[in-house]
């Protein structure tokens, strides 16, 4: 009986064909940054290496079209020829991830960019990965410590939660990472510096992280000089290395500087490859990447930690109406707006409390913080709308309680949401300061 299964299941698994051994193949055709190949059937995120008279460069499938491949390399494209050879890489696939990645900086594909040797990987996750399901999520309940006050007290961040920082160019973005990634409570930090320039990157490393916060801190660099394949994965790098940290049950802070980049990443490789622009250029697989980006922060289950994540949102022209701005702002919960005029004015950070809105500030904060934060919001607000009549003297004092108030608390207030760079001030600092403003402006 037994001899009888066994040679059943032996005559199953002869007819059972083996997993098909992908050849090499050549490239036939190079328009702009994609290759076409034949004869390598490889499947969509798959690396391979092609043969060049200099070398050999890595490249990616990005899509495939009958019996055609599409390549992407991922370094600059020279020395290719008709009929490059094009061999499919196999190598262990996934990030490599661990408690040694703290204190490096990497690139897109997590290997070391700063000289320090090479990082001890306690094991390999895949840059990808299923969506968590909702009701296993932590709800956010508790404030999270960002170092900055005007954030603390005004736009107060939940341990959790997913802010939006939108700004055009010069307006000190990243000044306000560093000084968050200075003064915040969370275990770790992973900083993910995609797309922007690669002076910057040092500059950010050495003068606005400092030695001792980058012990803690993870560095991932796709800078604007890297194919648009690194910059798409340097978002995703340091997403999963964030991933990491939260499931072994710390809190994170994530900053993707920036998000738009990203976009524009996946546009370039999106068009290449044929896809059609929709909205200003941007294809439709562009909007459906975002979200799956930014869903993939926030809190973990019960046993699992949680990642705050500020991702900033460059507004072209300052127009918070641009596409990527405008579909960030819809699926964050939460968004910073950095002002232009008030940076010019030399106020930094340079936050317009009346633009920006934390949607988990009522579930983290006590109804008293609440109601003097709202209150000191009215009266800066009423201040700004009177501005002009004010300045060319129009206003007569006496006339409006409401805006004699806001002329004599202008100065208080405005002291109030300014900071030194490198000032760190807690959360209950900010707090308590706030509240000492919000006493002498009356009831809301």
């Amino acid at each position: 009986m037994a001899r009888n299964i066994l040679q059943n299941i032996k005559a199953l698994q002869q007819q059972v064909p083996s997993a098909p051994v992908v050849a090499a193949g050549k490239l036939v055709r190079g328009i702009g940054l994609t290759l076409e190949a034949v004869g390598c059937q490889m499947p969509v995120g798959s690396q391979c290496l092609i043969q060049t008279v200099d070398g050999e460069i890595e490249a990616e499938v990005v899509g495939f079209a009958e019996h055609i491949t599409y390549l992407m390399p991922t370094q600059a494209v020279k020395g290719i020829v008709p009929g490059s050879r094009v061999q499919p890489l196999n190598r262990e696939q996934g990030l490599p991830v661990g408690m040694s990645l703290l204190g490096r900086v990497v690139d897109g594909n997590g290997q070391p960019l700063d000289g320090l040797g090479a990082i001890k990987a306690e094991k390999r996750v895949p840059l990808t990965r299923p969506p968590m399901n909702p009701l296993t999520r932590k709800p956010i309940k508790e404030p999270l410590d960002v170092g900055v006050r005007a954030i603390n007290s005004m736009i107060t961040v939940g341990s959790g939660q997913r802010m939006g920082l939108f700004a055009g160019s010069g307006v000190g973005k990243s000044v306000l990472l560093g000084m968050m990634t200075r003064g915040t409570s969370a275990d770790v930090v992973v900083v993910g510096l995609v797309g922007e320039r690669g002076r910057e990157v040092k500059e950010f490393i050495q003068d606005i992280l400092g030695e001792e916060e980058r012990k803690k801190s993870v560095v991932v660099a796709a800078p604007a000089d890297t194919s648009p394949l690194m910059r798409l994965k340097g978002c995703e790098t340091a997403v999963t290395i964030a991933e990491y940290f939260r499931d072994k049950g710390m809190n994170v802070l994530l900053l993707i500087d920036s998000l738009t980049r990203y976009a524009m990443a996946q546009r370039e490789i999106a068009l290449a490859v044929g896809e059609p622009p929709a909205t200003k250029g941007y294809p439709p697989s562009v909007f459906a990447r975002l979200p799956a980006l930014v869903e993939r922060a926030g809190n973990g289950a019960e046993n699992q930690g949680s990642i705050t994540a500020f991702y900033t949102v460059l507004t072209e022209g300052d127009d918070l109406q641009d596409p990527i701005a405008d579909s960030a702002r819809a699926i964050l919960d939460g968004h910073i707006v950095l002002s232009r005029e008030l940076a010019d004015s030399g106020h930094y950070p340079a936050i317009d409390i009346e633009a920006s809105i934390s949607r988990v500030m009522p579930m983290v904060v006590s109804p008293e913080h609440l109601q003097v934060a709202r209150r000191i919001r009215q009266v800066y607000s009423t201040y700004q709308r009177n501005r002009d009549l004010i300045s060319i003297g129009a206003y007569t004092r006496g006339n409006d309680p409401r805006i004699d108030l806001s002329i004599k608390a202008e100065p208080a207030i405005n002291a109030f949401l300014q900071q030194g760079m490198q000032q760190i001030l807690t959360f209950d600092e900010s707090v308590d300061t706030m509240v000492k403003l919000g006493t002498g402006l009356g009831p809301a």
